[in-house]
């Protein structure tokens, strides 16, 4: 079965109902082996454009993944970016800030992580955090110290929505290319690997009684996730909304996604001029007669 990204893309203007959009879709493989072929083939398709992209350094490439606990952003960075060269891909997980970024506008600590031309650029969690999160908890708005005429309840949120969209526009007015994945699981999928993380002693590290919390609050994080969604997929930095609760499907549908992307953009190997070929050939006609 063809993975199709514009599939799971959100189109600018659409009002996002996560209940309309599946945590499940007909898998893209028929068995394990299958699946394992798939992966295997996307991986080193992206690894061969992946060095393109480091040699051309023209562009930089954002991967933003944004989900539920236990949605499985882990397992997607690990398996799908498996073969990519580690001195061309960065990766960033956004917790808890510090009090140092507290003292700063929330768009600053992810614009020092942000990739450099060439480069993939991946964020666990990003700034998005302040627009989900944020707005599940309100009280952490006011550690982040800003002034009360700024917090308007009614309007909070809106304006940031707009700063991030502006900010998104400005990096790929730069060269950046962004692709937001929020990997949508439901929530009797994730109580199943809850069970699962406290029952086998070798993933109990995985689970906190945070995250159990957390899933209290679910229907919260999705409203805020739809409003979102709605407010910041654009046509230069869409959201795609991956069904998650089958891994490896999601694994072969972000890679095609992130594929399908680096298609499109121009790159080459970079052409010697003239005097580097004279200079080449040069040293070549000396390493022969060696």
């Amino acid at each position: 079965m063809k993975i199709k990204s514009k599939d799971f893309r959100v189109k600018k203007g659409d009002k996002v109902k996560l209940k309309k959009w599946p945590t499940l879709v007909k898998p893209m493989y028929q068995s394990k082996n299958q699946y394992q072929e798939i992966l295997e083939k996307q991986v080193g398709e992206l690894s061969s454009l992946q060095q393109l992209h480091y040699a051309s350094n023209r562009y930089s490439v954002l991967l933003i993944f944004q989900a539920m606990d236990a949605a499985g952003k882990d397992g997607i960075i690990k398996h799908v970016l498996s073969g990519i060269n580690p001195q061309g891909c960065q990766v960033f997980s956004f917790k808890h800030p510090s009090t140092q970024e507290l003292e700063h506008d929330f768009l600053w600590r992810t614009t020092l992580s942000l990739p450099e031309r060439g480069r993939i650029g991946i964020f666990n969690r990003s700034y998005y955090e302040e627009v989900l999160i944020v707005r599940v908890h309100p009280e952490i708005l006011l550690a982040e110290n800003i002034p009360n005429s700024l917090l308007d309840k009614k309007m909070v949120w809106q304006e940031r929505y707009h700063s991030i969209v502006d900010y998104e526009q400005h990096l790929h007015r730069n060269g950046t290319r962004i692709i937001k994945f929020f990997l949508h699981l439901s929530k009797e999928e994730q109580r199943k690997r809850f069970i699962d993380r406290i029952e086998d002693p070798e993933k109990n590290w995985k689970f906190t009684i945070g995250d159990f919390e957390e899933r209290k609050f679910w229907e919260q994080y999705m409203q805020a996730y739809e409003e979102c969604l709605t407010a910041t997929s654009t046509r230069n930095a869409p959201w795609y909304i991956v069904p998650a609760d089958d891994k490896a499907n999601a694994r072969l549908i972000v890679s095609q996604i992130i594929l399908d992307t680096f298609k499109t953009l121009k790159m080459a190997y970079p052409k010697p001029t003239a005097k580097h070929q004279l200079e080449l050939q040069k040293v070549l006609q000396q390493l022969l007669t060696e």
